[in-house]
């Protein structure tokens, strides 16, 4: 290193420095391609071949990882410091070889976080559109079996084929739970709004067993109530999170390939999140967010804010199960 601290000396820590300083990495942890120095590994995926309107998500990694320089290192909320309970490395990205196939490039995805899981790495991961999520569950469903699975979304993304694929963002947990990948009586999905063209849109997830909140329901009930909701079916065995940026109203979220209004607010989905903890969460990811919608950095900023807080979820979970 040529620039060396002269006068603080806690500035050897590069998450100390200065947020504007260094080459942006998540969370302005170290990067890493060695997987023995790993607890968990935060994936960019930067693909969007799976949208069915507006892309861009491609470019959602490399903005949230600029944007979560910003945070710092202790949850002020909870006073969870991830980067103490676990090692948290960058593992830079999940780049695709075959862009324009989409079935190759989703097994790409897999074969990707087969590598991390198999290594007993626990996988946090920036997409990229929501169809990443099957080929990453995949991978942890091999080493955990039939995951549950927290799932905050505009959408229950349980549709089917739409224009000859069977594969896209919005089928991704219709396939997990044919391949067996997801358990659906463990499985909540809140948030869900939007207009539709098929009265049956969502009729999947419901008579799968999964348990589908509206965001009028979620409104009525609260964050707290909701909380202890996906805690009672979660249970207490592997859970997985994911997190669409689209779940957000769009306010506070413009930069996002399906909008719809009337959804979250961050502080909100914030408090829901730090209501999960204690949960045994064995692998989490953020998608959606699309750049070029973006205003001023603010859909990619509370992306990472919410980043931050699964990051706290899966450190707390891995010290768990490291202690017992």
């Amino acid at each position: 290193m040529i620039k060396q601290p002269t006068k603080y000396q806690d500035f050897h820590d590069p998450q100390a420095r200065p947020r504007y300083t260094g080459i942006a990495t998540f969370f302005r942890t170290a990067p890493a391609q060695d997987l023995s120095d790993a607890d968990i590994g935060v994936v960019g995926v930067p693909f969007d071949g799976g949208v069915t309107n507006r892309t861009g998500a491609r470019h959602g990694p490399r903005s949230v990882r600029d944007q979560s320089t910003l945070l710092r290192r202790i949850n002020s909320a909870t006073q969870v410091a991830p980067f103490t309970l676990a090692r948290v490395r960058d593992l830079g990205d999940c780049w695709i070889e075959h862009p324009y196939e989409l079935e190759t490039a989703l097994f790409e995805i897999e074969s990707f976080f087969r590598t991390v899981t198999e290594a007993g790495v626990m996988p946090l991961s920036v997409g990229g559109d929501h169809a990443i999520s099957l080929p990453i569950l995949r991978a942890v469903a091999d080493a955990h079996g039939p995951v549950g699975m927290i799932h905050i979304d505009a959408h229950c993304d349980t549709g089917d084929d739409y224009l000859g694929s069977r594969f896209h963002h919005g089928a991704p947990f219709r396939r997990a739970a044919e391949e067996k990948l997801i358990d659906p009586a463990r499985v909540i999905q809140i948030g869900i709004r939007g207009t539709t063209n098929d009265p049956d849109m969502w009729g999947f997830s419901q008579r799968s067993g999964m348990r589908v909140i509206s965001m009028d329901e979620f409104a009525d009930l609260g964050w707290r109530a909701v909380a202890e909701e996906a805690r009672r079916v979660a249970g207490s065995g592997p859970v997985y999170l994911t997190y669409d940026i689209d779940s957000l109203d769009p306010s506070q979220a413009p930069g996002t390939g399906t909008p719809e209004a009337g959804g979250l607010g961050v502080h909100e989905a914030l408090r829901l999140l730090r209501s999960l903890r204690g949960l045994n969460f064995v692998g989490g990811d953020l998608v959606e967010v699309a750049p070029p919608f973006d205003i001023g950095t603010l859909t990619a900023f509370n992306g990472a804010s919410i980043l931050f807080e699964i990051l706290c979820l899966l450190a707390e979970a891995f010290a768990a199960r490291k202690g017992a």
